[in-house]
């Protein structure tokens, strides 16, 4: 259950969809706009990073088509976000994630990025997956906690991916053929990079 102080003067905010691939990026634009009107934009980027994990987590583990609900209050002094869906025997793990691995990075991307402040419960019939993130004392350039120069690079990383993914679901949902334009892309990319050296 998600509590907010009282008189911080912000409802808790609940979102009802479908986990799909496709989904994601209206779930990062309706997140970073709630983010926003709720003055917290120092915190948008790290937000968009845990919730895209925890909801990918569902697409992999539970399955696409998934009904999730996402629950997102403010308990100064952290934001606290929940992702919830129907099935209690996928619960998440954290793994020692190293950098070649296919998976397994995610929980422990959000595990930095909450400053350990994550955790799984069930209940009902169904299981919440929550983190929370510190709302004070963040560094506004970044938005990310107090970390190495790593930890920069791997939320960068893991940002850059996510629109990555987006655009090529959306390049594939108009017809077009993600593999060629990506090829397209790599030849632009090295050309640009053939004329500044």
């Amino acid at each position: 259950m998600i509590y907010v102080s009282e008189g911080v003067g912000r409802e808790p905010w609940v979102h009802l969809f479908t986990a799909q691939p496709s989904e994601l990026a209206e779930l990062r634009r309706t997140l970073r706009i709630r983010l926003i009107l709720w003055g917290l934009h120092a915190h948008v980027d790290v937000a968009q990073l845990c919730v895209s994990e925890l909801v990918t987590n569902v697409i992999r583990h539970v399955g696409e088509g998934t009904p999730v609900t996402l629950r997102m209050a403010l308990r100064e002094p952290y934001l606290r976000l929940e992702v919830e869906d129907p099935d209690m025997r996928a619960l998440p793990t954290l793994l020692a994630a190293g950098a070649g691995m296919e998976s397994g990075r995610g929980v422990a991307l959000v595990d930095i990025l909450s400053d350990h402040r994550w955790g799984v419960f069930l209940q009902g019939d169904s299981k919440v997956v929550w983190c929370e993130l510190a709302t004070a004392d963040v560094p506004a350039a970044c938005a990310l906690p107090s970390g190495s120069s790593a930890l920069r690079a791997v939320a960068a990383e893991e940002a850059a991916i996510g629109v990555m993914v987006d655009l090529l679901h959306w390049l594939h949902a108009c017809g077009y053929d993600p593999d060629d334009v990506l090829d397209r892309a790599q030849t632009h990319f090295e050309a640009a990079l053939g004329e500044v050296v």
